[in-house]
């Protein structure tokens, strides 16, 4: 099973990606799978949120290069992240790369551990966070964006949290997203889903604007030479020919 889903606990329903072996890496199946558990979630009474949890120490590696999906498909469920109608939380203590910080992206919520790692890595296998840019660009710090956009540098739970990647860095992440779960349990379902909506406002005119274009761009680029010599060096763990 890619995925598993909780029962609501006190409101809170756990949605854990459970692909260790792949590294929590989005296949085409794995994003189809956690679109319909979030498209189910919307409309449970029993859920006031959802808790995006991890198995293995990776939170996830980004699109799986042996499976990838489509584009179109990936858009489509970052924008159902932003949609719900209930607030979405990241709970990371693991590696987090390249289409992996779009999901951390078009949360709500996100708190990071101590074992959390990040890296925007696409540049480094020939291709360019073009989907995902859609949620993060809007979140996180320009200066930030530049720098780990175009150079695929890794940074910890601390850095993510001072460029706006998560909510907060925490030693103990459980005791980081306590205070933010007990709020939700606190706030009233209706007026929860109309502050969402005026925070998701900016991020919701982003995928209006260049979701297309985002979405052009991502398929012309894994299609191109750069990423076929990017992705066959990545899998077989050498240099891609452009390195200096």
């Amino acid at each position: 099973m890619s995925l598993s889903v909780s029962s609501p606990a006190r409101g809170i329903t756990t949605v854990t990606l459970d692909v260790p072996e792949r590294r929590n890496a989005l296949s085409a199946a794995l994003v189809g799978t956690l679109a319909e558990a979030l498209h189910d979630l919307g409309r449970d009474p029993g859920t006031r949120a959802v808790l995006l949890a991890h198995t293995g120490t990776t939170f996830c590696s980004g699109a799986d290069l042996r499976e990838p999906p489509d584009p179109a498909a990936f858009v489509a469920l970052l924008r159902r992240i932003v949609e719900l109608p209930k607030p979405v939380l990241a709970r990371v203590d693991g590696h987090v790369r390249a289409g992996g910080l779009g999901l951390l992206g078009a949360c709500d919520l996100a708190v990071a551990g101590p074992g959390s790692s990040f890296a925007l890595t696409e540049v480094r296998v020939g291709v360019a966070p073009a989907v995902i840019s859609l949620p993060l660009l809007p979140r996180l710090d320009p200066g930030a964006a530049s720098r780990y956009c175009l150079t695929g540098e890794r940074f910890d739970g601390a850095e993510a949290a001072r460029i706006g990647l998560v909510t907060a860095y925490a030693p103990d992440v459980d005791a980081g997203l306590a205070p933010m779960l007990d709020g939700l349990r606190r706030a009233a379902p209706g007026a929860l889903a109309e502050t969402k909506k005026l925070l998701t406002a900016r991020v919701l005119d982003a995928f209006d604007d260049h979701s297309d274009a985002c979405t052009a761009l991502s398929a012309r680029l894994f299609g191109s030479t750069e990423a076929r010599d990017g992705t066959e060096a990545f899998l077989e763990r050498r240099e891609p020919p452009w390195v200096l």
